[in-house]
């Protein structure tokens, strides 16, 4: 376990209407809301809106993994059929591995509360030693999918070494093995 004091969470809004400031972010501020209410460590943001384009969403996740040194990437928006949807396939030729489970938990939650999870292509995958993760764009959608993902996300930190991520057990409860 690596304490560190220097936890960096990169989040990023893909949003052509809401990097054009055409509308405020909500999204992103839904994700920044929620880690604030998950983690007791302190930690800092490192926040993009960006426009839904392929070679935007790629650079700005190489850069918060490989010189803004964030452990875990969110990102939000881009996840869906459109044509300008292209966030998975973005984080897919930046990772070196992927996580399918994340997606498929978040679908199956999903999927309790809209039929058209279906249509939602999120996913999650390893750059480096750090983890990220695919959210949809509607704020609701976001803390429905990590609620039901975040529990695994400080043990799949821990195992890349990592910081260590404490949260606040009495809303989200992470799991990490009993130590023998």
């Amino acid at each position: 376990m690596q304490v560190n004091n220097d936890i960096k969470i990169g989040i990023i809004t893909v949003s052509d209407r809401a990097s054009a400031g055409v509308y405020e972010d909500l999204s992103g501020k839904a994700i920044i809301h929620t880690l604030n209410e998950y983690l007791i460590s302190d930690w800092t943001e490192v926040y993009e809106v960006i426009p839904d384009e392929q070679e935007v969403i790629e650079q700005t996740i190489i850069d918060m993994v490989d010189q803004q040194n964030c452990c875990l990437v969110v990102t939000t928006g881009g996840t869906g059929p459109a044509k300008r949807d292209v966030t998975p396939e973005a984080t897919e030729a930046v990772c070196d591995r992927m996580m399918p489970g994340f997606g498929e938990l978040m679908r199956a939650e999903s999927l309790k509360y809209v039929p058209t999870a279906i249509l939602s292509r999120q996913t999650a995958g390893l750059r480096g030693g750090s983890l990220i993760i695919n959210l949809p764009g509607k704020p609701k959608s976001i803390r429905e999918c990590l609620d039901a993902v975040f529990p695994a996300v400080p043990y799949c930190i821990d195992l890349m070494n990592g910081p260590y991520l404490e949260c606040n057990e009495d809303v989200i409860q992470p799991f990490r093995p009993k130590k023998k």
